[in-house]
């Protein structure tokens, strides 16, 4: 796999950079995709059950807690996920809190790949444009990939071999007060095209 960065903007993709093909170093979910895969979760009749397996339809795909999501690349769930004052020595800015969601990735292709902290990223309900945030892992002025606080977390950077799984810590600086969040995820292939979206919608615990 390589990096890239793509944003999303209501529904128009743009390529800023690309060097990546099955997770993405930086795929920016914009609030505008945002809040139209809110308003495709109200609308839809079938509502997520916890240990669910779930594929994307029409290039959206939405689960919970506990739910196996199915990618291209890989499979993801979504074990628990907490809020907390600090993590780990790391104090945030005052005003925000630390999101810590357990996540299982496992990689369901025929050949070796290499995941990235910010393959996933973090919303909250809010419509402004920087409503989300990457795992601390990534510097978010920099983007330089920065140190695991400790074991349990997941790098910046990792392989995942063939059918390998590896469960681990994404941790995020929010906004504090918030309890509902999305973990998601955007595929984007080697020819800089994106493929499905998928969310993770949780409250999380305090």
């Amino acid at each position: 796999m390589k990096k890239n960065i793509i944003l999303l903007l209501t529904a128009a993709v743009l390529t800023l950079s690309v060097t990546g093909c099955s997770s993405s170093k930086f795929s920016v979910i914009e609030s505008d995709s945002l809040l139209e895969s809110t308003v495709t979760s109200q609308v839809s009749v079938q509502s997520a059950v916890s240990g669910s397996e779930i594929t994307a339809e029409d290039g959206y795909g939405e689960g919970r807690i506990g739910d196996v999501m199915h990618t291209y690349f890989f499979d993801y769930t979504v074990n628990s996920a907490r809020v907390a004052a600090e993590y780990e020595g790391y104090v945030p800015a005052e005003g925000n809190q630390m999101l810590i969601a357990e996540v299982t990735v496992k990689n369901t292709g025929t050949q070796s790949i290499e995941m990235y902290d910010t393959d996933f990223q973090a919303q909250w309900n809010d419509d402004a444009e920087d409503a989300y945030r990457f795992p601390i892992t990534t510097d978010p002025e920099t983007f330089d990939e920065l140190p695991v606080l400790n074991e349990e977390q997941l790098p910046g950077t990792y392989p995942l071999a063939v059918d390998e799984e590896v469960t681990g810590l994404l941790v995020f600086e929010v906004p504090g007060g918030n309890l509902d969040f999305s973990l998601s995820y955007q595929e984007v292939f080697d020819d800089e095209s994106v493929g499905d979206m998928t969310f993770v919608y949780f409250t999380a615990k305090k």
